[in-house]
């Protein structure tokens, strides 16, 4: 059985040199509708980071929730940027489909962490997937059916996300 992992960041800019906020990840088994598993979550220290920021992103921040804020935001439990980069390839073992949630975002986004800090990707560019478009093709967003909560929280966004590769593959009728 294959093993497919979704990552979700929250960031402070759209592009591909985006600071990271949040990082969150599970594993889950896209042909059921097993829990999603093998979680992790980090917070990333801004500082550590030298990446860009954009004023629309940070007035966008200001318009969210204020539990979301304070959780994006907190100072709590930040780790440097190479203790996660140090820690994914670990949790990537076995994974044979990555996925994120459009394309150029939070794939991208780490990718360009890991050649910032001359580190080796740990996938190969043939294993991402996109959810944003796997999406689509359904007839209903499968987050809005499975009435997501916790928007903008990353691991949060990361489970959601994998339960909705999981509705769209049983909808679509996907058995590989």
């Amino acid at each position: 059985m294959a093993i497919h992992a979704m990552i979700d960041l929250e960031t402070l800019h759209t592009t591909p040199r985006a600071t990271v906020l949040t990082v969150g990840g599970v594993k889950f088994n896209p042909l059921d509708d097993s829990e999603p598993h093998s979680e992790f979550y980090y917070k990333l220290d801004l500082d550590s980071q030298d990446r860009d920021v954009s004023d629309d992103t940070i007035a966008w921040w200001g318009n969210q929730d204020a539990k979301v804020q304070e959780e994006a935001f907190s100072p709590d439990g930040r780790v440097h940027i190479d203790e996660f980069l140090d820690s994914l390839p670990k949790w990537m073992v076995g994974v044979d489909v990555l996925w994120g949630h459009g394309y150029g975002f939070d794939i991208t986004i780490i990718e360009d962490m890991f050649r910032q800090r001359s580190k080796s990707i740990p996938w190969q560019f043939w294993q991402v997937k996109d959810s944003r478009t796997l999406f689509t093709m359904c007839a209903k967003d499968p987050r809005k059916v499975l009435g997501q909560a916790d928007l903008h929280n990353a691991l949060a966004d990361a489970y959601f996300q994998a339960k909705g590769v999981q509705f769209a593959y049983q909808e679509l009728g996907i058995q590989r």
